[in-house]
């Protein structure tokens, strides 16, 4: 069956093939629901241990990064909106490799993501039953797959809910604490604000440990470019994603910034340890009852959460490659329910792995897959600023139309973060998971470059 045929075949209503079924209300939740992960449920606690309270300016430093990043894909996406938008975009302003390695990078960002949540959600059921954690991670993965292959509708509403769950822990612990802090409520030994400075100071492990801690920041902000790839199934994209992109401001200061400002002003920094939850430290500090068994449900909801998200969108990237030619043909296929169905299978198949590494290795599983993202991520997110240059030169050029949603401060502001992601890169030789995360990206740039030869040789196609 020919690309052409497989897409005229799917039912739809958008340009590409796919149904537009995300409604606006969906896409705020999709949004809302990639900046909030286990990075900060679970992770912010290493890094606390690691930075004390610097972690917040670190949150703020990368999140004016990540709200650059952003509102540049946003101006692209207004020029032109597309599904699997970052290697579209590669191949129309950087060539065909750059979209090739583009597609299959995020593509590999999101399954080994998906590997390490599922994989996290194994660790958080054992909390009530004792089931070894491939089945658990088994289980979830047959479960959102299933979903995912139904409608692009039940991923949206499982998102929109599985982000709800999420927003709703974040601002009852930020209302809790000001309860704490203003009136006193709970158990808490010393709930002050000046637990932010006054244990050591803003910078108590000095500001190398402050510039170390970004790569896990980083990694906890990996998911908010979501919203680009839900271009091809987004009512009325154009506006619907221009307000995502918008209050991404809001949600940084609010859900990040403000959840680790009253974090450590209910309990000094010393306080939080890697390997236990922040939220639950607060929680009990509080005296909440079965504050870790809720912490722990919030926990599952998030993994199941970017699990979802990783499904949905490695279908999606593998779709937009094989409609160029740069994967298999069989990936461009939309089931009756304009689903790339044979690319969300693939892409599951390849998530079984991760259901293998818990088998062999449960204990260093999530160590293991998550260094694959690192840089991943990173690459993803410079080929966006990069082909954000690149379009604002040829507007200048009077070779494409001006989008009517700007970058401010653009190209300044670019470069910026540009520059910011360059830092990173080169803050990861200083840790010994940087280290690998490094050594797997090389590993994997030779993977590129191998499959590139394969494919790259075959003529170009313009894309549906």
């Amino acid at each position: 069956m020919s690309i052409a045929a497989a897409s005229a075949a799917a039912p739809s209503t958008g340009s590409e093939g796919y149904e537009r079924g995300l409604n606006p209300r969906t896409i705020q939740m999709i949004a809302i629901g990639g900046a909030i992960g286990t990075g900060l449920f679970y992770g912010a606690g290493a890094a606390i241990e690691q930075a004390g309270p610097s972690l917040i300016l670190a949150y703020l430093v990368a999140g004016l990064a990540i709200f650059v990043i952003m509102r540049a894909l946003g101006e692209l996406l207004t020029y032109r909106p597309v599904s699997g938008s970052f290697a579209e975009y590669a191949h129309e302003f950087l060539g065909r490799f750059a979209g090739f390695a583009t597609g299959w990078s995020y593509w590999a960002v999101w399954v080994s993501t998906c590997m390490a949540e599922i994989t996290v959600a194994g660790h958080y059921v054992q909390y009530w039953f004792d089931i070894p954690q491939w089945v658990t991670a088994l289980v979830v993965l047959a479960v959102l797959f299933t979903a995912n292959l139904i409608s692009v509708r039940l991923f949206g509403e499982g998102e929109f809910w599985f982000s709800t769950i999420k927003v709703t822990a974040i601002l009852a612990m930020i209302l809790i604490g000001i309860g704490v802090l203003v009136f006193g409520v709970g158990h808490a030994a010393n709930p002050t604000v000046t637990n932010l400075w006054a244990d050591g100071g803003v910078f108590p492990n000095g500001f190398g440990q402050t510039l170390l801690v970004l790569q896990i920041v980083v990694f906890a902000y990996v998911g908010v470019e979501l919203v680009g790839v839900t271009a091809g199934e987004a009512r009325d994209p154009k506006t619907t994603l221009r307000k995502a992109i918008n209050t991404l401001p809001l949600r940084i200061g609010l859900f990040y910034v403000g959840a680790l400002v009253i974090i450590m002003s209910v309990a000094s920094w010393r306080t939080f340890h890697a390997g236990r939850s922040p939220f639950v430290e607060v929680f009990e500090q509080i005296g909440i009852p079965a504050a870790a068994g809720i912490i722990n449900f919030v926990l599952l909801t998030a993994a199941l959460s970017s699990c979802n998200s990783g499904i949905y969108s490695t279908g999606r990237m593998l779709r937009s490659l094989a409609l160029r030619d740069e994967a298999p043909t069989r990936f461009a296929r939309l089931s009756k329910q304009s689903v790339p169905f044979t690319g969300i299978c693939a892409s599951a198949g390849a998530m079984v792995i991760g259901v293998i590494v818990n088998l062999v290795s449960p204990d260093k599983a999530f160590a293991y897959i998550t260094s694959v993202s690192t840089v991943g991520i990173i690459v993803v997110w410079s080929v966006i600023l990069v082909c954000h240059l690149k379009y604002r030169a040829k507007v200048r050029a009077g070779q494409l139309p001006a989008s009517d949603y700007r970058l401010p401060g653009a190209p300044v502001s670019t470069w910026a973060a540009l520059g910011f992601l360059g830092l990173v890169v080169i803050l990861l030789l200083w840790t010994d998971g940087g280290r690998s995360a490094l050594v797997v990206g090389a590993v994997w740039a030779v993977l590129v470059c191998l499959g590139y030869y394969a494919f790259g040789r075959r003529p170009a196609v313009a894309a549906k």
